[in-house]
């Protein structure tokens, strides 16, 4: 038996309570959504007077400062971004037709040599 009693003796800890009592991770979104009227919309802000929403993953302005249509803007820059991508593909094209052209030409100033050449030789064999 030891002088001072046990010294090794751990308190019973108390039992656990439950970790929530609310149902919501039961719930499925929509039964939550009726349940505790939780309709988030389109997510907004407002940066220096001017109010921008987002929408299809892109943020756009709603009203403020901003002259002009954001979407029109849009749209023309897409447009812009298309004409210059056709301009680059007409120009490849037109590269490629003077190549074409020059290689044509050589072809052909040789055969016309070759050609004065022959008629050259002809005469003198006459």
């Amino acid at each position: 038996m030891p002088l001072f009693g046990n010294t090794f003796s751990p308190k019973k800890t108390p039992p656990r309570k439950c970790a929530s009592l609310s149902n919501l991770h039961s719930m499925d979104r929509s039964t939550r959504e009726i349940e505790l009227g939780l309709e988030y919309g389109n997510p907004s802000m407002n940066l220096a007077g001017q109010s921008l929403k987002f929408e299809n993953g892109q943020w756009v302005a709603e009203s403020g400062s901003f002259t002009g249509d954001f979407r029109e803007m849009q749209r023309l820059r897409r447009r812009n971004h298309q004409l210059e991508e056709e301009n680059n593909l007409l120009r490849l094209k037109v590269d490629i037709l003077l190549d074409m052209l020059s290689e044509t030409t050589a072809e052909s100033c040789l055969m016309q040599k070759e050609l004065d050449e022959l008629k050259n030789y002809s005469r003198r064999r006459k």
